[in-house]
C-alpha cells in the first residue's frame, strides 16, 4: 500500500534534484542567505515543491524579510489563521539550537521541503523559506 500522505519513495532523488536541492530537500541542509535564484523574484506566480509540485506559496504572500531566504507571511490554502487547507505541516525543530518551528510539505512529508520561521516578526507573520526546496510557477 502506498501512503496518501507521503510522496513515492522509490523516486530516485540524485537524479530529479540538482545537488543543491537534493542537500536542502533530503539532507535538511540550507542554502548560503542572499545567494538563491528566487530572493528577488518577483513574477506573479506560485511557489511549488520541487519534489512532489504541490503549490506551497503565493507570490502575494512574499515579502523581504532582510533575512536573505524569500520570505512569506502566509502559506497558499490558509484562510485567515486556518492552515488545514494548506498544503503545509508545522512541526518542532531545534536541529539549529535553539527552538523552532519547521514547515514541511504536506504531500512530501518528512522528506523535503524544510522552511524555517524567522526572527525578524513574530512566528505568526513570518516564514523564511529554503529556496531550493521550491518552483517558481508565474501564472497563465
Amino acid at each position: 500500500l502506498l501512503s496518501l500522505t507521503r510522496y513515492d519513495d522509490c523516486v530516485d532523488w540524485k537524479k530529479k534534484l540538482t545537488p543543491e536541492q537534493y542537500v536542502v530537500t533530503r539532507e535538511k541542509g540550507t542554502e548560503v542567505p542572499f545567494s538563491g535564484i528566487y530572493l528577488n523574484h518577483s513574477d506573479v506566480g506560485m511557489y511549488h515543491c520541487v519534489c512532489c509540485d504541490i503549490p506551497l506559496f503565493s507570490s502575494e504572500s512574499k515579502y523581504d524579510s532582510g533575512t536573505g531566504w524569500p520570505s512569506f507571511f502566509e502559506a497558499h490554502g490558509t484562510w485567515e489563521k486556518d492552515e488545514s487547507q494548506a498544503n503545509i505541516i508545522r512541526r518542532p525543530d531545534n536541529s539549529l539550537g535553539s527552538p523552532g518551528t519547521e514547515i514541511i510539505c504536506k504531500q512530501a512529508t518528512e522528506q523535503c521541503c524544510r522552511f524555517y520561521f524567522g526572527s525578524v516578526m513574530p512566528i505568526s507573520a513570518m516564514c523564511s523559506v529554503t529556496v531550493q526546496s521550491q518552483q517558481a510557477r508565474d501564472s497563465a
